[in-house]
């Protein structure tokens, strides 16, 4: 009868037409539950209730939280009084290790936060590329193309396929300049792309753009797709330094990490060494 007594009397705090949070806070040392000794205080569902939150969803909201807290605490209590010494000691360890685990990777991150360089120049990520690239075959295949889609009965149809055949810069300034009467478009041919991403907008076989071609076009009931296929390459080919350039930049920043940690790492030992803060017998 206890344990229901403080439970709705937290629900009637947080459960009215609006939530008054502050009522809650007020009070925040208030007893709301117990379990044997564990107790459980208005402050802490306080902190974690969503704002905003309908009266009706608070009543279900603190309802489960606290029938929650209970089966947890019951379930720890049992839980202790049923476990071996050697089990809890292993426990206990794993804790440590787990929060020695913790502090020290937050160590690192604030350390490599503070101290590691990380501008990388061109001339590093193409050197990089050079010694290293057979590690970087293609998984994928990728293509550089261009491409329209638009609807077939559009008046300006063939005046979009003269401009979209066209190799001069002024027919593809043209086409940027009337993008709004396409569905969708593509006019960059110099950047690789992976064919499947290509695949998802346009209604080809993957054999069918995995030829260069100056010129393919295809129609459907509603609408029309030209392509323009300036280069391919297939998988296990040599990945283009310019498609893994922030592959290369990531993989350089790692090792740097590396080095930079086994490097404070060294200081430290010298330094707890020379302070005679570390002896080994």
């Amino acid at each position: 009868m206890k344990f229901i007594g403080y439970t709705w009397f937290l629900l009637i705090l947080v459960s009215c037409d609006k939530i008054n949070l502050s009522k809650v806070e007020e009070n925040s040392s208030s007893i709301v539950a117990i379990v044997n000794t564990s107790k459980l205080f208005a402050k802490d569902i306080a902190q974690i209730l969503p704002k905003n939150i309908s009266s009706e969803d608070s009543t279900v909201f603190v309802t489960n939280f606290i029938n929650d807290w209970a089966i947890n605490q019951i379930m720890l209590e049992k839980a202790q009084t049923s476990i071996s010494q050697p089990e809890l000691e292993e426990i206990e360890d794993l804790v440590n290790e787990y929060r020695s685990g913790l502090l020290i990777n937050n160590y690192k991150s604030k350390l490599i936060l503070q101290r590691l360089d990380t501008v990388i120049s061109e001339d590093e990520v193409a050197s990089f590329y050079e010694a290293s690239k057979e590690n970087f075959k293609l998984n994928e295949e990728l293509i550089k193309l261009k491409f329209l889609h638009f609807e077939d009965n559009i008046i300006s149809k063939n005046d979009f396929i003269k401009l979209f055949k066209s190799d001069d810069i002024e027919d593809a300034e043209e086409l940027e300049r009337r993008q709004l009467s396409f569905k969708n478009f593509d006019l960059n041919d110099s950047v690789w792309k992976p064919l499947d991403n290509i695949l998802l907008n346009l209604p080809f076989q993957k054999d069918q753009l995995l030829k260069k071609s100056k010129f393919t076009s295809k129609q459907d009931s509603l609408d029309l797709y030209l392509v323009a296929v300036s280069d391919v390459l297939f998988r296990n080919d040599i990945a283009p330094l310019s498609y893994i350039r922030p592959k290369i930049k990531q993989i350089i920043l790692h090792k740097r990490k590396i080095e930079l940690i086994k490097k404070i790492e060294q200081i430290l030992l010298q330094d707890a060494v020379k302070n005679n803060n570390f002896k080994k017998y």
